[in-house]
């Protein structure tokens, strides 16, 4: 059975997270401002989402005082007029916990829906451009894009694309295949919801057929305030130190071998054939060098990015999602890497047949390590 996203769960997650994020936030304070916003919360994404929304909103305002016939807003007077109008609005953002909640879901849920869906993301993103604009959409757009961003920046001022929507939805799937090895973890970008309310992976993948999640409305985000004949919008700074957690670069391992790994005859005598040795494992994975590894793993059956539940599940442990989500929590009860090595010995490795060079079975290993060794 194939896995699918649940969209009923992420719709109630996000949900959830605007009522606890909104509830603390007004609690004390009747309005949020943009700055407020800014800083809403330790997802840089969905801030920023937030404001890309009220851009959005503040952008049809101009559209519908324009769309009196009574008046010439083609005149140079009233066009600069209109134009600190709305600069000065911009920076008058003043938003009550009723219009602000919807704003924050809608918001999450687009956040979730770039970090693990990058290109169906950026896609429907293309396909909101106004005809012949697409270049000057993304131009305009790209400050509110924090996660996965080189999967479409690539494009903006690209010579070649001209005005055809096709093209450029076949560019952005064509460059996620290259360069989806060096993107941000989802498991780390998804992190960042984790304060306010933790995010569940294994209620997020289902096992049954489910309708493909569309990617929500867009919302935007600020930065500097400053009182200038700019708007809010233009002002927003492009600062997401902290955010950026670079992949790893994937481990050039060997190709499988031809022969199946053969059971194991005894617990796990390290060096036998068919067995992962723990000392081999931790002098190879010790020499190179991991951008973006430092620190503690955590809970593996927390902490696992969705793309690699994917493959582990199909590759590893025969398309059994329940079999992967016990692995990793029995691994999490283990005190050591050698402990570890072995509970994947006597009941994984040898059971399933993996290749111990397999580059799936190097990776989760590699997981492992990072758990309990850095």
């Amino acid at each position: 059975m194939t896995t699918q996203i649940n969209s009923n769960y992420l719709e109630k997650y996000s949900e959830d997270y605007a009522a606890v994020v909104c509830g603390k936030f007004f609690s004390s304070k009747q309005y949020m401002t943009g700055q407020d916003i800014v800083q809403l919360t330790n997802s840089t994404q969905v801030n920023f989402f937030i404001i890309k929304r009220l851009f959005e909103l503040w952008q049809e305002e101009l559209v519908k005082l324009k769309s009196s016939p009574y008046f010439d807003y083609r005149d140079i007077t009233v066009h600069e007029a209109l134009t600190e109008f709305m600069n000065v609005l911009s920076k008058r953002i003043k938003i009550e916990k009723e219009q602000l909640q919807p704003l924050l879901s809608t918001a999450v849920q687009q956040a979730i829906q770039l970090a693990t869906d990058p290109v169906t993301f950026y896609q429907n993103e293309i396909s909101k451009a106004p005809a012949g604009q697409i270049n000057d959409f993304l131009k305009e757009n790209r400050k509110y894009y924090k996660w996965h961003d080189q999967v479409v920046s690539f494009l903006i001022d690209k010579a070649g694309f001209g005005h055809d929507e096709s093209a450029y939805l076949r560019a952005v799937a064509a460059n996620y295949q290259v360069i989806k090895e060096s993107l941000e973890s989802v498991n780390l970008l998804l992190a960042t919801l984790g304060d306010v309310k933790p995010f569940d992976l294994d209620a997020y993948l289902v096992q049954e057929p489910i309708a493909p999640v569309a990617a929500s409305h867009p919302s935007p985000e600020p930065n500097k305030e400053q009182e200038s004949k700019s708007s809010f919008f233009d002002q927003v700074e492009i600062d997401v130190s902290g955010i950026r957690n670079v992949a790893p670069e994937r481990m050039q391992v060997a190709e499988p071998e031809s022969e199946p790994i053969k059971p194991l005859q005894t617990a796990y005598a390290y060096g036998t054939a068919g067995t992962l040795d723990p000392y081999n494992l931790r002098a190879k994975f010790e020499t190179l060098s991991y951008k973006g590894m430092k620190g503690i793993m955590g809970e593996l059956a927390e902490s696992v990015a969705i793309n690699q539940r994917f493959m582990f599940t199909k590759v590893l442990f025969d398309g059994n999602a329940d079999l992967l989500k016990h692995a990793l929590k029995s691994i999490d009860k283990c005190s050591s890497f050698d402990e570890a090595i072995g509970v994947v010995n006597s009941r994984y490795a040898a059971e399933l047949g993996w290749e111990s060079e397999a580059e799936p079975v190097q990776e989760f290993l590699l997981l492992v390590y990072r758990k309990f060794e850095i």
